[in-house]
């Protein structure tokens, strides 16, 4: 197996994960964002009112991006698979 490959392999792998990720990661940071402003708005420090919401916001963001996320993971998959058989 050529290192090229190798490197080509991990790089798109590498994409895929931030493709994955980054939608979860900016709804949690937008949402903590939000929460942060209203506590410091407020002076209400309980630890429970920025816990709650962004699981909430979470689990929204998963199910709602769930399709993009069985797509992408799926696509690569296929372009694995199809890189192991050129290859054997």
């Amino acid at each position: 197996m050529n290192p090229t490959i190798v490197v080509d392999i991990g790089t798109e792998a590498l994409w895929v994960i931030l493709k994955m990720s980054a939608p979860i990661m900016l709804a949690g940071l937008g949402i903590g964002l939000v929460i942060a402003l209203f506590q410091a708005l407020t002076t209400i420090q309980e630890m429970t009112l920025t816990f709650v919401p962004k699981i909430i916001v979470i689990f929204g963001t998963v199910i709602f991006m769930l399709p993009y996320m069985i797509t992408t993971i799926v696509d690569f998959t296929t372009s694995l698979f199809a890189r192991m058989s050129s290859l054997g």
